[in-house]
């Protein structure tokens, strides 16, 4: 029995190795191919799922670390860092992964929260951009009063009056956008993210595009703002020896900048009884100078307005499709 069973299995082995393969039919391998396409659709779905380390997000950190440490950098430079931030920031949201995550979480308190920090934002801009101008247009007159005057005349008293007048009440607007600022900046927090690692990284990276942006919004307004330190006589702010010293004097020493070192100029203008040609001469092409750098970072403030345009309606774009 046991033989014989060998030889039937043997025979069956052997019939299975003569009996020609099924033939694969046209329906089966198109099948066949389309579940490896699927497969192979899936596999790439998985490995695109948002991470901190994707390049773009990691390039975002990067240039928010450069702009933490920008505290001395100048205007221009803040204000181009910003720029590119938006920039990265944008290109961030045409990934399919950032498009998926903010539209799959469009009712969560995290993305509505996005949406009104980019629409602050958006004001911000636009205010510090026409106190910038405003800014210019107050030098632009102080300096054509200038030109108008000749050395002969005693004093300038009138000229410089005027332009601390209108200087005083645009201190007045920057103070408020300033006090805002430091709000909006307190109040800057993520709501809770229910547990999505996506949502959660991606909230947390515009949070922080969010924060650096309004410190540097407050960095340039201070730039601005005239100092705090009054005279008491002549409601002039304090700035004894500026000139020789390039030193603010009170309490405790400061370094001054362009719009402390003009008002202190102005104020020995001012005083002064006999003026020189020179002494005038010098002064515009101060004034001058400082307009030229009040404009380009206001054409700058324009191009940044500009990016959060477009970033606010990529975020508008995303949650209405």
């Amino acid at each position: 029995m046991i033989y014989c069973s060998s030889i039937y299995i043997t025979a069956s082995m052997c019939w299975s190795k003569q009996q020609p393969r099924p033939p694969v039919h046209s329906n089966s391998l198109e099948a066949f191919i389309c579940r490896r396409e699927k497969m192979a659709a899936f596999h790439l779905r998985s490995i695109s799922l948002p991470s901190r380390s994707h390049p773009l997000a990691v390039n975002i950190e990067e240039q928010l670390g450069k702009l933490r440490a920008s505290q001395y950098s100048s205007i221009g430079h803040k204000l181009s860092g910003l720029k590119n931030l938006f920039e990265s920031v944008d290109d961030f949201l045409q990934l399919s992964f950032a498009q998926q995550t903010i539209s799959n979480e469009r009712q969560s308190q995290s993305i509505e929260n996005a949406m009104n920090g980019s629409l602050e934002l958006l004001d911000i801009c636009d205010t510090t951009r026409d106190l910038f101008s405003q800014m210019k247009e107050c030098l632009q007159e102080l300096e054509l009063s200038l030109r108008r005057r000749k050395v002969t005349d005693s004093s300038f008293t009138v000229e410089v009056d005027a332009y601390m007048v209108s200087r005083k009440k645009l201190n007045k607007a920057i103070c408020k956008c300033l006090r805002n600022l430091k709000k909006k900046e307190k109040n800057c927090t993520t709501a809770t993210l229910d547990n999505n690692s996506n949502l959660e990284n991606m909230i947390t990276m515009l949070r922080g595009v969010q924060e650096i942006s309004l410190v540097v919004f407050e960095s340039i307004l201070s730039f601005i703002s005239q100092p705090k330190v009054k005279s008491s006589s002549s409601g002039w702010f304090v700035i004894p020896k500026l000139l020789q010293s390039k030193r603010v004097s009170c309490e405790v020493e400061i370094e001054v900048n362009e719009v402390e070192k003009i008002d202190a100029e102005l104020l020995i203008l001012k005083s002064s009884k006999d003026i020189k040609v020179s002494q005038l001469q010098n002064l515009l092409k101060e004034l001058e100078a400082f307009e030229s750098s009040i404009k380009e970072a206001e054409e700058d403030l324009e191009c940044v307005y500009r990016r959060l345009v477009k970033t606010r309606v990529s975020l508008l774009n995303i949650l209405n499709h």
